[in-house]
């Protein structure tokens, strides 16, 4: 079995070879992720073999975002300050190399442990995932993460889930 680890993006990582099988996230990776980290706009991790330390075989960005309250459903906005915005960490981008089927898991399992971290410094009481397309919404609702019934594509996990998970 192969070990993983997963680590903020570096010069000493290779880009090049990674191919996920979706062009604007293999482009995303190696034209505009150093760019994002330079800048602030995300913070990116990749997902390494030990034996490997170079080649990517897995990527997610994290930034930060908010949520309306009203966008929630009741069951979770009634557990959630009152704000009209509730502060959340947007999981950006998440994809594993076509050769690595089964990491996208660990890759979503640190990125959720990595926001539970970070929301004990830096309030923020969801975790938001954008998915594109129903297989990815199912992937990230087998975790436990709930779909409002007003946006299909906007995927969210309540920080006391995560940290329970």
């Amino acid at each position: 079995m192969r070990e993983y680890v997963c680590e903020p993006l570096g010069n000493q990582h290779d880009r090049t070879q990674f191919d996920c099988g979706v062009s604007v996230l293999n482009e995303y990776l190696t034209k505009y992720a150093k760019q994002d980290v330079k800048r602030k706009a995300s913070a990116v991790f990749v997902l390494v073999e030990r034996t490997e330390p170079k080649r990517v075989r897995g990527f997610y960005t994290l930034c930060a975002t908010s949520v309306a309250l009203s966008e929630l459903p009741e069951q979770v906005s009634k557990k959630l300050p009152r704000y009209p915005e509730i502060p959340a960490i947007l999981v950006g981008r998440l994809a594993r190399d076509v050769s690595c089927s089964g990491v996208g898991s660990l890759l979503l399992a640190d990125a959720i442990t990595r926001c539970v971290r970070v929301a004990g410094e830096i309030a923020a009481s969801l975790i938001v995932v954008d998915s594109k397309g129903d297989a990815a919404t199912r992937f990230y609702q087998k975790v436990g993460f709930i779909s409002p019934p007003n946006l299909a594509d906007r995927t969210f996990l309540t920080m006391q889930t995560a940290e329970k998970l």
